[in-house]
């Protein structure tokens, strides 16, 4: 992790707080930004608290956030942005399956979405497009949305889990990842009575009858959204 001082120049560049729990991530996003003539890095976090503290410090224009992080929520973290700094924009970068999580970083406040293993240019012209305050998702995803405009929510073929909250899901995913509702709870900053809560709920909605169950299905979810 790394920021400059408020104090520091950027020559007028566009600046990017980059938030992301992988260290060899940041520093591969860090060097493809820094190469460009109009954008610099202004610092690093690899979890949402450390992201909010920075902010104010950095100043940053945009903040790419990953969707799962070493402490906190993505999702969370871009909606507590969108409300404390809403002149910041935010840029969803991660490895999720887009269609199940694009709507959601969209709806908590993201200007756009992107794939980790989107080409160096593709990343760039989407923090660009960003910066200028568009829009910016795939045209799978666009062509998604614009069919459920169209067609109706409904008519397009939704996974079970697409019933969860984003909450809930994040609990999901921890669930999938080995951890137990303590460390979820330390993970996600909630008491361990409100992880159980959320863990009856996922059970209710995806028609789970136990705990082993919850687990099972979990893992395997998972494991196939790697």
């Amino acid at each position: 992790m790394g920021a400059r001082k408020a104090g520091d120049s950027l020559d007028g560049k566009t600046r990017i707080l980059i938030v992301d729990d992988h260290p060899l991530m940041r520093r591969g996003l860090a060097e493809l930004i820094n190469h460009e003539p109009d954008l610099a890095v202004c610092g690093e976090a690899e979890d949402a608290p450390t992201a909010l503290q920075m902010l104010r410090t950095v100043q940053p224009n945009i903040v790419t956030i990953d969707i799962s992080l070493k402490e906190g929520s993505g999702i969370e973290l871009i909606k507590q942005l969108k409300a404390s700094s809403p002149e910041v924009h935010t840029l969803a970068l991660s490895m999720h399956d887009e269609n199940l999580y694009a709507e959601r970083a969209m709806r908590a406040g993201a200007k756009g979405y992107l794939s980790k293993d989107a080409p160096p240019g593709e990343v760039v012209s989407a923090i660009r497009r960003v910066r200028d305050g568009k829009i910016y998702m795939s045209d799978r995803m666009a062509d998604r949305v614009l069919r459920r405009m169209v067609d109706g929510r409904d008519a397009i073929e939704t996974s079970p889990v697409d019933k969860l909250s984003d909450r809930e899901l994040e609990v999901f995913e921890l669930i999938g990842r080995g951890l137990g509702t303590r460390k979820i709870a330390e993970h996600l900053h909630l008491s361990v009575k409100t992880i159980e809560t959320y863990r009856e709920s996922i059970k209710a909605k995806l028609n789970l009858a136990s705990s082993t169950e919850l687990t099972r299905h979990a893992v395997q979810w998972a494991l196939e959204t790697k």
